[in-house]
């Protein structure tokens, strides 16, 4: 007989069994959490503002038009 094999999946550089993967991003998801807009500024040196300005100007958004944000975040960039 061919023992069963485990069902493992990536989790950063660690292969993990896949029954624990969500877990473990739900756990790393609610560190960051908090912390999202301190984190952008701290790894993209404050770039992703001007990142975000730029889409902003890109999109001209006038009086009355009407957007949706489909990935809010932390909405700080809402228009």
């Amino acid at each position: 007989m061919v023992p069963a094999m485990k069902k493992t999946a990536h989790f950063g550089f660690q292969e993990v069994p896949e029954s624990e993967k969500a877990r473990l991003v739900r756990g790393v998801f609610d560190a960051v959490a908090p912390r999202y807009d301190l984190m952008n500024d701290v790894l993209s040196g404050g770039m992703h503002r001007l990142w975000k300005a730029a889409m902003v100007d890109w999109l001209r958004p006038r009086e009355g038009l009407c957007l949706l944000d489909m990935a809010g975040g932390t909405r700080d960039i809402a228009i």
